[in-house]
């Protein structure tokens, strides 16, 4: 069984037990989270796609851990002009592990 499911602007497609990181989510570790935004849900064959979500279906998820991502090196130059700048970004994520799909 499988969903696919809306989570912090992305679309996942999510199985039980599994492990997804996603964009950072308000909350601690451990905490319980409930998607009710569920764009399709496979059971064993059995496809209920939605229009734009299904009615009644819902996965549930707690946060394993917050971290953050590889640094990204933002470089800006105009040549012959003497122009550089250079910045740095490091994205924040948050790992969710999938603990139920209802349909």
């Amino acid at each position: 069984m499988y969903a696919i499911v809306n989570i912090a602007g992305q679309q996942f497609k999510v199985q039980k037990d599994q492990k997804v990181i996603v964009h950072r989510l308000e909350g601690e570790d451990g905490k319980k989270l409930e998607f009710n935004d569920v764009a399709l849900v496979d059971d064993n064959g059995k496809v209920k796609v939605g229009a734009p979500s299904v009615k009644g279906a819902s996965v549930s998820a707690s946060i394993v851990q917050h971290l953050r991502g590889d640094k990204v090196i933002i470089f800006k130059k105009k040549r012959r002009k003497g122009y550089q700048k250079q910045t740095g970004h490091r994205q924040d994520f948050t790992e969710i592990q999938i603990e139920s799909i209802k349909a």
